[in-house]
């Protein structure tokens, strides 16, 4: 058995292991790497830490430390309470809202990533608040990610249309952003036609102060904030967290009044805006300095904060990360790339890379694989029956699309993001719902793009 696919199935025992058992897969992708690293590809320590995601695990720690001192101190819920006025009352048009900021920010240049880390713990504290589906909430800000993020002036967009000029393959810059933006934006939609889109249409109107004021409209929303633990911790709009170490109800000011330490977030959060998109910061590091100052100047507020920072998670992604860096050492996902490039029939291999490139972007940069899977594509578009910008759009739909897996950085930042959830349940539906998307999206990209001869 060769060592590429001795390394493929440790990964399914890991997979089986952590769903059967309920041990972290984070720790079971430690060990693993470990093993098959030392075992089998040969590899030391150093070869094997070389994948580790030092720049994820400080954008995880750093955006969920700083969300939790915004949720401390209200800041998350003066911003639900002012969303809500924005729509006037209407619940249902804020994962629209939240789908249509995201796509906005990927657009005009921001990295997706940062984008949701911007975006995703403001959605799904609103979601909390109003008994919406974290799912939803979750998808729509991915996707809404995904469908700005291959605008012409785009990181994403920018860099495929690179490696296609480097490749000296037919190009279309906006037949590959409206690609990706219908995609994501019929996605959307059925998303939320399925995970309570219409009771939220149905619900109307609602005032903004209706889940702030009495313990009549805390009742109202009960399954709110506590729907996924079975509490009712939700009197008076409690900003609450899942161990209850964070802030309480009964003290929290007025979530329409700006307080000092409400301005100073908000300042924070706009400071994290600028210095990711203007100034080109690691949202991480920038995230985790303005925690800092934060809780500097307001210890009381802060002091639970590092304790609700979503270390399950951040061991999670981490661990499955290193293993992917493991696999990509030791030439497993060249292989799998270059064994499908080598079929003599162009659409089967061009279906079959459409899903090597959603399977392994759902653990891996997503940028990073079309990188490798445009050139493996090169020799068959040579041959004229495929066209190269239906291919090339394809690849990037279905290598971004995915991006909604908890184990991709969007996915994780979502999982972090979310408050008072039962995390194990929200991350395996988020699994479920990204291996469906895996498992759907490839085929209909390659149906209406490629199979059509696009380019």
């Amino acid at each position: 058995m060769s060592p590429e696919l001795v390394s493929i199935l440790v990964l399914v025992v890991v997979f089986v292991i952590a769903t059967t058992r309920s041990v972290n897969m984070g720790a079971l992708a430690f060990a693993a790497a470990f093993a098959v690293g030392e075992l089998v590809a040969d590899l030391d320590a150093d070869g094997i830490f070389a994948g580790f995601p030092g720049d994820l695990f400080v954008v995880l720690v750093g955006v969920t430390y700083l969300f939790a001192i915004a949720r401390a101190n209200g800041t998350t819920d003066w911003l639900v309470h002012a969303a809500i006025r924005l729509v006037r009352g209407r619940v249902a048009l804020i994962p629209w809202v939240m789908f249509a900021l995201t796509g906005t920010l990927t657009a005009i240049g921001a990295v997706s990533p940062a984008a949701v880390a911007i975006v995703a713990p403001i959605a799904l504290s609103f979601a909390t608040r109003y008994g919406i589906s974290p799912l939803l909430m979750g998808a729509m800000v991915v996707h809404g990610a995904q469908a700005g993020g291959f605008s012409p002036i785009s990181i994403y967009g920018t860099i495929v249309n690179g490696i296609v000029e480097r490749e000296n393959l037919p190009g279309n810059e906006i037949a590959l952003f409206l690609a990706s933006l219908f995609t994501n934006l019929v996605i959307a939609a059925v998303v939320f036609v399925l995970f309570g889109g219409r009771a939220l249409w149905a619900r109307g109107a609602v005032a903004a102060d209706e889940a702030f004021g009495t313990q009549d409209s805390a009742e109202k929303e009960k399954g709110t904030a506590g729907a996924e633990k079975g509490t009712a911790g939700v009197e008076k709009g409690a900003v609450g967290t899942e161990k209850g170490a964070v802030g309480t109800a009964v003290d929290a000011p007025d979530p329409a009044r700006l307080t000092p330490a409400r301005i100073a977030t908000l300042a924070a959060l706009v400071a994290l805006v600028v210095a990711v998109l203007v100034f080109d910061l690691d949202a991480g590091l920038t995230a985790i300095s303005l925690a800092v100052v934060l809780s500097a100047a307001w210890p009381d507020d802060s002091r639970a904060a590092v304790g609700q920072i979503a270390w399950s998670t951040v061991l999670l992604i981490c661990g499955v990360l290193t293993y992917v860096g493991v696999l990509d050492q030791m030439g497993t996902i060249k292989w799998a790339g270059e064994g499908v490039g080598g079929i003599g029939v162009p659409l089967l291999a061009a279906v079959l890379l459409c899903y090597i490139g959603a399977i392994v972007s759902a653990f891996a940069s997503s940028v990073g694989i079309m990188g490798a899977l445009i050139p493996l594509a090169v020799p068959f578009l040579a041959q004229g029956e495929i066209g190269a910008v239906g291919m090339v759009a394809a690849l990037a739909v279905s290598a971004t699309v995915v991006d909604v897996s908890p184990f991709s950085t969007n996915g994780a930042l979502v999982l972090a993001a979310a408050p008072d959830v039962d995390r194990e349940r929200f991350f395996r539906q988020l699994m479920v719902y990204g291996g469906i998307v895996v498992a759907v999206v490839p085929a209909v990209a390659w149906l209406v793009m490629v199979v059509p001869g696009w380019g």
